[in-house]
């Protein structure tokens, strides 16, 4: 097949349009989602546990508090704090996959935790009130090498609604989740540890 001036150029005009399209690539569902959470920027939320199992005894008559903290037009920083213990912070990013949750987990000193950065990338547009983020294989070899092959199976999911906003837990066995009452913004928690 002979090559035309005309379409070397078509295929140099493709090239530059594929360089000039955005590196990001999540769904509107997925963007009213993120939005969502992002209209919360600066306010914080008490929870309560609302499925669970003896695994998540720690919560239990703890103060349970998520705090939309930081956010970008890319990424939100939520930690969520367990009465004293302020080591988590839910980091969620736009990509060019979708949207990825992470578990920013550090010690009081603000150094990293062994298990840290764990979570998953979306697996579907999801919807603008639900995204579920499938445990990702960086993940699966953190826990394998920290003794942790339970939550090899891990599914994230969140789910906000006017009122409420949820974070839960899923696997064989297990179910948890938390729910926060987006009506009643309550007093700002301490700075997460690690963080500024």
């Amino acid at each position: 097949m002979k090559t035309t001036k005309h379409s070397h150029l078509a295929l140099l005009l493709t090239s530059a349009s594929m360089l000039a399209m955005p590196a990001l690539a999540t769904t509107s569902e997925q963007d009213t989602f993120f939005d969502s959470i992002a209209a919360h920027c600066g306010k914080a939320f008490e929870g309560t546990v609302t499925a669970g199992n003896t695994v998540d005894s720690a919560f239990s008559g703890k103060k349970l508090v998520m705090h939309v903290r930081e956010c970008s037009d890319t990424q939100l920083k939520v930690p969520f704090h367990v009465g004293e213990d302020h080591s988590r912070t839910w980091v969620i990013t736009k990509t060019q996959y979708g949207l990825h949750l992470a578990h920013d987990h550090r010690h009081k000193d603000g150094s990293e935790d062994k298990v840290t950065m764990y979570g998953g990338m979306t697996g579907d547009m999801g919807s603008p009130s639900e995204q579920s983020f499938p445990v990702d294989a960086h993940s699966i070899n953190n826990f394998r090498e920290n003794g942790l092959d339970v939550s090899i199976t891990n599914v994230w999911h969140m789910y906000i609604k006017p009122q409420e906003f949820t974070y839960r837990l899923t696997r064989e066995n297990r179910d948890f989740r938390v729910d926060f009452d987006l009506t009643k913004p309550v007093d700002l928690p301490p700075v997460p540890w690690g963080h500024k």
